[in-house]
């Protein structure tokens, strides 16, 4: 599911500060503020009420007003924000994210590979990436857990987890209507209504319409654009509120008709030599089979009853289903040289219980979850280019992938008070995952296949993979923290996750080794080669966190160490199905070929630096950011040899730094506040392999804002810049080819034209934003 946006962005210090929530609002979320001093919070991070401050995790939390003060638009640009987070979309769609923490992530999206970094909207954990590009309306906070939350949060939180958290009702009739209007014809429109039924009993919807014209064209297509947005959203909530029970029913849709998003050649065409465009937003991308089309949908029951002042029953309950089609043109040329049309649907059913205790000294959580997710992947691989050229007509692969998901888990956390000044937290969780696979693939000759076109024969089935396979685990994790008074803590937190294992959808039988060399490849060597198994992270974290000068300045600060072992390595290379000496579709191969050390450290702090100075209401807040990872691979195993040496992290810079203020002065009945930001990424590789042309360099961005807020909050307009400097970088791409550096040519290494193409963040945008409360 893909939520609709509006302009939201994060403001510094409000990324400590949350909007004040009820104890029933408290019980169905997992960070909320509540009336305190200054800019302390009490967040459930941990499933449970406490100050932030306590919490032995690393934790950004951002408020849903900060988010819709500074102009951010979608959940990948909370990423500017927070420290060794990298959020992206991944290349060749509009909607599917890849999701980095310290280094752990998702290196491939393809359905039936695990994340990394678990998505959770409302509680619900997100089973795939497509369709998780979240824009943002009526959102309440985000929030981002650095480090393994395994006993927690469950199998592939190995990273972190972001938390994506929806409004709550107002208690009296409301009704919101935002609207922004700026660059490249972007037209959004969010409308907002809820009202009281009873004393107990709200309802509330919220609709959104969001256009953007392209930041380039294709080419190629008439009319067709590329970069641009065309999404219809909406969502329904139901509360229910009596005191010992909270019970909220939501539900959303969103249907997402923009075009395909398609690449940048960075290199002329080997055969035809297409030049290169001059526009790295343009694109000739010539495959039209299928149109770029998304529609999600799904809903939750969330329920909590008090039982007693000490005791809390919880039950988290989600079912969601996505569905897109995309053209993915990966030589971004007129002839079906590398052309892949796609068709992903997931769906998925899951249940959480839990049992939630606070007594005077020892407080926690157990509680079980259980997940029923299918993935299905349906592409071709379109070489007709190839077979042109060899006298036969357009031969094509299809790849039909089935992945089905059915995950239990146990797991409990407490922590116990042993002196006013000292705890002790433990916690674990056992998992029991089952993953079947069907992988199927099958060669068409005439064109595309039967799920696209008519008119293709299928002549052969290159590979038909049929397995299944029980993954079980033990994460646990332990914490002592020491506050020698209420404005500190000190503590040392140990965790360990894991993300689950499978079998690789686009695999190829035909591929497997004979290892035993007994002269056939076995049933059992064809499963092995097919299969990876799951990889695990043992985390260890020193942190401090701090309110001082009055709550005037928040300091946080960790220096973590994390064993990687297990690394799934997916990779795609080409390969000859048929026999004829020529390469005529690509195959996955994913192997558990890694280990790595992940460490380093974060340092975040938010400053009141002035208050009244210029007027009652005006103020001054400043907040910066610091993230450093040191992660290197031990060993990196390729056909048994150790190239660890030669390989690098994907999606992980070094640094990530942030800084950003926000002042706020008085102006006739309002507030004008004045924004500016910057980030700074360092360099940062695509693949584990360096790609001269593919790798970023480090770049900056710069954002800035002026917003007026009448005193009563019920008017707001704001006029927004995003990347001012108008910078140019890749956040993804594609790489079909060898050589190319000190001299040396292209040599394509599937198709003719050679494949090397990258997609971009965004240009330099400006835009209006009202808003009017009822």
């Amino acid at each position: 599911m893909r939520f609709a946006a509006f302009a939201c962005a994060v403001s510094p210090i409000a990324i400590a500060t949350i909007t004040v929530a009820t104890p029933a609002m408290a019980q169905d979320s997992d960070a909320v503020a509540l009336p305190t001093n200054g800019n302390e919070i009490v967040v459930t991070a941990r499933r449970r009420e406490e100050r932030l401050i306590d919490v032995p995790i690393s934790v950004t939390a951002i408020g849903g007003d900060a988010l819709a003060k500074q102009g951010t638009q979608t959940i990948e640009e909370v990423a500017q924000e927070v420290p060794n987070l990298t959020l992206e979309v991944s290349r060749g769609t509009n909607t599917t994210l890849s999701a980095f923490i310290r280094g752990v992530g998702q290196q491939d999206p393809v359905a039936g590979f695990e994340a990394g970094v678990g998505l959770y909207v409302d509680d619900v954990y997100l089973n795939r990436p497509q369709a998780a590009v979240l824009d943002v309306y009526d959102v309440e906070r985000i929030e981002v857990l650095r480090g393994p939350q395994g006993t927690l949060y469950g199998r592939n939180t190995i990273g972190g987890a972001i938390k994506y958290v929806t409004a709550r009702l107002p208690k009296e009739t409301s009704l919101k209507v935002r609207g922004t209007y700026g660059s490249y014809d972007q037209a959004d429109l969010v409308v907002t209504a809820s009202t009281p039924i009873s004393d107990t009993l709200s309802i509330g919807a919220s609709g959104a319409r969001l256009s953007r014209g392209g930041f380039g064209d294709n080419l190629e297509q008439d009319g067709v654009e590329n970069y641009n947005k065309d999404v219809w959203a909406a969502r329904g909530t139901v509360e229910f509120d009596n005191g010992p029970v909270f019970i909220r029913l939501s539900g959303d849709y969103i249907k997402d008709d923009s075009f395909a998003r398609q690449g940048h050649r960075l290199i002329p065409g080997q055969l035809t030599g297409a030049p290169v465009l001059d526009s790295v937003y343009d694109t000739r991308a010539g495959l039209n089979v299928v149109d770029q089309e998304v529609e999600a949908w799904g809903g939750s029951l969330t329920a909590a009853f008090e039982v007693s002042d000490t005791i809390t029953l919880k039950s988290i309950t989600g079912y969601r289903e996505d569905s897109s089609t995309s053209p993915i043109d990966f030589d971004s040329l007129p002839a079906a040289d590398l052309d892949v049309p796609a068709i992903y649907e997931n769906d998925q059913f899951s249940q959480e219980l839990q049992f939630l205790y606070e007594g005077d000294r020892l407080s926690g959580v157990l509680g079980t979850y259980y997940l029923d997710a299918n993935a299905f992947t349906a592409f071709d691989v379109a070489l007709f280019t190839t077979g042109d050229l060899i006298g036969l007509p357009g031969l094509t692969a299809q790849t039909l992938g089935d992945v089905k998901t059915k995950t239990w888990s146990i797991f409990g956390d407490f922590t116990y008070d042993l002196t006013d000044q000292l705890s002790l937290s433990v916690g674990g969780r056992y998992t029991n995952d089952k993953r079947s696979s069907r992988v199927l693939r099958t060669t068409f000759i005439g064109g595309y296949s039967d799920l696209f076109a008519t008119g293709a024969i299928p002549i052969a089935v290159t590979s038909d993979f049929d397995g299944s396979d029980t993954f079980k685990e033990f994460t646990p994790r332990a914490s002592i923290s020491f506050r020698p008074n209420s404005n500190h803590n000190i503590y040392f937190t140990y965790s360990k996750g894991f993300k689950g294992g499978g079998f690789d959808p686009r695999g190829q039988t035909s591929q497997a080794q004979d290892l035993d060399n007994d002269g056939t490849v076995s049933a059992a060597e064809i499963f092995e080669f097919m299969r990876f198994k799951p990889e695990t992270v043992d985390s260890y974290e020193l942190g401090w966190k701090a309110s001082l000068l009055d709550r005037r300045l928040s300091i946080s600060f960790a220096a973590f160490k994390g064993d990687y072992t297990d690394i799934q390595i997916p990779g795609s290379q080409g390969a000859d199905t048929d026999g004829d000496g020529v390469f005529d579709t690509f195959v996955g191969v994913t192997t558990n070929a890694a280990s790595a050390d992940i460490n380093g450290f974060e340092l975040e702090a938010d400053i009141l630096a002035g208050e009244d100075f210029a007027g009652d209401g005006s103020r001054m807040n400043v907040n910066f950011a610091v993230g450093y990872l040191d992660a290197k691979f031990n060993e990196y195993f390729v056909n048994g040899v150790d190239v660890s040496d030669q390989r690098t992290f994907q999606n992980t810079p070094e640094w990530t730094v942030n800084a950003g203020f926000d002042l706020g002065l008085p102006v006739a009945s309002g507030i004008v506040d004045f924004l500016g930001g910057i980030s700074m990424r360092s360099d940062t590789s695509q693949f584990e392999t360096a790609n001269a042309f593919l790798d970023q360099d480090a770049y900056f961005l710069v954002d800035a804002g002026i917003v007026y807020t009448d005193d009563s909050d019920r008017f707001s307009i704001g006029v927004h810049g995003k990347n001012l400097t108008n910078e140019r970088y890749i956040v993804s791409g594609y790489n079909f080819v060898a050589g190319g550096t000190n001299g040396q040519p292209f040599v394509p290494t599937l198709g003719l034209e050679g494949t090397l193409t990258g997609f971009y963040g965004d240009p330099r945008r400006f835009f209006v934003t009202g808003e009017v409360r009822f």
